[in-house]
């Protein structure tokens, strides 16, 4: 079992940075792949980055690739990330989960824990 809790949303201007963090509970976290995912309001989740459960293999979404950058600290349970040069359309709430997919993962039905999302504004 794994729970997960976000934190670090808020409103940024457009060309601003913020850092979301991702805390885990669970002996077994450094095991899991871990993911985020965001979703805009009439949208469905779609994902953002993945970051497999040893670090050195990650992948992102076209849409973000080059201005955000996913990280994990296996000793303190935390998976973050970093958002630059933010756009209005990065506008979502944005959730982290925890996968045992042996594959990349970038699909929600891979995935078996989720937190319960931070929210993310970004103006114009």
């Amino acid at each position: 079992q794994v729970q997960l809790v976000e934190s670090g949303g808020g409103l940024v201007q457009a060309g601003g940075s913020l850092r979301l963090s991702c805390a885990a509970s669970g002996r077994t976290f450094s095991s899991y792949a871990m993911g985020w995912f965001r979703q805009a309001p009439g949208k469905e989740r779609e994902f953002v980055a993945v970051i497999r459960w040893g670090g050195r293999s990650t992948y992102y979404a076209d849409s973000v690739k080059g201005r955000f950058t996913i990280s994990r600290d296996n000793a303190k349970n935390t998976v973050y990330l970093q958002m630059n040069s933010l756009k209005p359309e990065d506008t979502a709430v944005y959730y982290c989960a925890a996968s045992d997919y042996s594959g990349p993962a970038y699909y929600t039905r891979e995935y078996d824990y989720w937190g319960q999302g931070t929210q993310v504004t970004v103006s114009s």
